[in-house]
């Protein structure tokens, strides 16, 4: 049996969780796909799947063979394509994920342009707080912020972004300027968290963290912003997230000189791939137009 179509049926099996789904979907019958899983587990030389007559559960070695076949099926596709001159011309499906309200600020409207300059490309927006699996994914170009651990993904970096305590004008005519770290203990804290507890505000130097009790936690960036420029307290907040409104002085940054430094901002693809049309012209427009954002410079 052929290995490369035998890994493609154990994919769509292990995606429906079912063989007879499987089947349906590829249109085969259920014994080529029994006999498709059989043959991989021999050449292995292990069990992929347990199966009985009510269920079917992929093995811990299965889940790990199956993040192989993505990523060995993925790098076929795009060889077959690169050969047929498909990555001459962008086009298909094209999936670029950011951290929620950077992705809806900055990286949306590069997405929207280059959607308009290449008509075949469908463009993808997964714009999430959380930390998503490329490869696992199909995603094709991510923005990270923060320190990255070591990777498989190629990362270019393209700014910095700092991370500022700030209030409103009204807010210190009422309460005043804290002028230490040590002083924001005498003013109303508002953060965002998924639990109520303190929290280190980081500065300069280690030893001017100050432990934060908030008086109000917010669930989002959004709340916790117009609260901010509600002058109902202070916050630390990244400050692309508030850019407008500081140029604006709705809002002004307070204790800059113990500011802390800022966390560095990257693009990433996973490495050992071959690059698309779409991708390489995608990933050009993004790096060019993010590194000359003065904002996050």
């Amino acid at each position: 049996m052929d290995r490369y179509a035998a890994m493609k049926i154990f994919v769509k099996v292990a995606e429906c969780d079912s063989l007879a789904e499987a089947a349906r979907t590829l249109f085969m019958s259920a014994s080529a796909v029994t006999r498709a899983i059989t043959y991989l587990e021999e050449q292995i030389g292990t069990r992929l799947f347990v199966r009985t007559t009510r269920a079917l559960k992929i093995t811990e070695a299965g889940v790990r063979y199956l993040q192989d076949c993505r990523r060995i099926l993925a790098d076929i596709e795009a060889s077959e394509s690169a050969a047929a001159s498909a990555y001459s011309t962008p086009s298909g499906k094209l999936t670029v994920t950011a951290p929620e309200l950077f992705g809806q600020l900055y990286v949306l409207p590069i997405l929207l342009d280059f959607l308009q300059l290449h008509r075949r490309v469908v463009g993808h927006a997964l714009f999430t707080n959380r930390v998503t699996d490329l490869v696992a994914e199909e995603i094709d170009v991510s923005v990270r912020i923060g320190h990255l651990p070591d990777s498989d993904y190629r990362a270019i970096r393209v700014g910095s972004v700092r991370s500022i305590v700030c209030g409103s004008p009204s807010y210190f005519a009422a309460h005043g300027i804290p002028m230490t770290p040590s002083e924001l203990h005498g003013h109303n804290a508002i953060a965002v968290a998924d639990a109520w507890s303190p929290q280190d505000w980081e500065f300069c130097h280690p030893d001017t963290a100050v432990t934060i009790t908030p008086r109000l936690l917010c669930s989002n960036d959004d709340s916790c912003i117009a609260a901010t420029m509600a002058g109902w307290g202070l916050t630390k907040i990244m400050v692309y997230k508030i850019a407008t409104p500081l140029v604006e002085g709705r809002l002004q940054q307070v204790l800059s000189e113990f500011e802390g430094p800022p966390l560095p901002i990257h693009v990433l693809v996973p490495e050992g791939r071959h690059v698309s049309a779409k991708v390489k012209l995608f990933l050009d427009m993004l790096v060019e137009r993010l590194r000359h954002n003065s904002v996050l410079n």
